[in-house]
């Protein structure tokens, strides 16, 4: 199986806007669309609660056409337009879809943040985890959710295997940012926040980037779109993951980053794992 995940940044955007970017967006889509994953995870949708338009619908028929997808908006009383997930799957799959509420603080749970699909024995599941925000001040929050997500993979886990993507938010360790030491007091590398991560992984996941590719460093998945200078110069944080189950880790074949060009914010990651 062939897996991508993405945060979009807008999905909305892509598909409807007119901008120089939002075609530069598309033709990232058109690159994944040409992996031919079997699932394709979308993170940051920013659709509208009752889902994709038909403008939306139209263009998603036409880019991916052999596709069925489920979503999930941020309704009340969180924001509207905001987070935001989705999942495009291959037509011959039938999973089942679920939208986990894991008990995270208010509105977290609203914000369209999870979508579980269960096929026969494995789950796949993705993520766009909480941004600690500025000054930190959503901390206390994130490691509340932290912890429910942890519980709740760990569920799935005892079920059967998981394999589980997204925005986690996160850089792990210092060779998964360009600048670490300059950032131990920013929203996604606190001491919190990769204690955290430490405590997913040792729920039972494994990295499969590091899985395949070790202590490798200057690897990213995400450049700030505000500093100019962030993608030429591979000034980047890796944030975006593609975890598994420590049980089917070494059923990977690939996990790596799909090349955006000069396009910044965050690139698609691929998984390749023979189930």
């Amino acid at each position: 199986m062939i897996l991508i995940s993405w945060n979009i940044d807008s999905l909305n955007a892509a598909l409807t806007g007119t901008s120089s970017r939002a075609g530069e967006t598309r033709e990232v889509l058109d690159k994944i669309h040409a992996a031919n994953p079997d699932i394709i995870a979308i993170q940051e949708t920013k659709l509208r609660a009752i889902g994709p338009t038909k403008k939306h619908q139209a263009v998603l028929a036409e880019k991916f056409p052999e596709y069925n997808y489920v979503w999930r908006s941020s309704e009340e009383p969180a924001r509207k337009g905001y987070a935001g997930t989705m999942y495009l799957y291959k037509k011959e799959l039938t999973p089942k879809a679920s939208y986990p509420v894991i008990g995270a603080p208010a509105p977290m749970d609203s914000e369209g943040r999870m979508i579980t699909l269960e096929f026969d024995k494995f789950f796949v599941t993705q993520v766009y985890t909480p941004n600690s925000g500025n000054g930190l001040r959503r901390l206390a929050d994130r490691q509340v959710w932290d912890q429910k997500y942890v519980d709740y993979l760990e569920a799935l886990d005892k079920q059967k295997p998981v394999l589980a993507s997204g925005d986690f938010n996160c850089a792990h360790t210092e060779i998964d940012l360009k600048h670490p030491e300059n950032n131990h007091h920013s929203a996604g590398f606190t001491d919190e926040e990769r204690a955290d991560f430490t405590n997913l992984l040792n729920g039972g996941f494994t990295d499969t980037f590091r899985k395949i590719h070790g202590n490798i460093t200057d690897v990213y998945s995400w450049w700030a779109q505000r500093v100019r200078t962030a993608k030429a110069n591979n000034s980047g944080w890796r944030i975006d993951y593609w975890l598994v189950s420590n049980r089917i880790a070494d059923k990977v074949v690939r996990s790596e980053m799909i090349d955006t060009g000069k396009r910044a914010d965050h690139c698609p990651i691929l998984l390749e794992i023979n189930l």
